[in-house]
């Protein structure tokens, strides 16, 4: 079972929109994706934002992500950069 749930990792990454505005994610599918893209990245050499001694990278960008040091981009703000 994945610790934090998928809905508690929503709710940390929905937390900075402000009211009236559409989730940066309401799916399952974009918590995954977003992971595992950071996991592939510490992988390749991306330094990790959290303690990673013995962990795997999947735990350590679930880790980042549910400590805020990593934000999943709207699909808008994606384009834009």
């Amino acid at each position: 079972m994945l610790h934090p749930s998928y809905s508690d990792l929503m709710k940390v990454v929905n937390s900075e929109v402000e009211p009236g505005e559409a989730p940066v994610v309401n799916s399952r599918y974009s918590i995954v994706m977003a992971t595992s893209r950071r996991a592939r990245q510490i992988i390749g050499g991306s330094k990790a934002m959290v303690d990673s001694k013995d962990k795997k990278p999947l735990s350590v960008a679930v880790e980042e992500l549910n400590q805020g040091k990593i934000k999943i981009l709207s699909e808008e703000d994606d384009q834009q950069s």
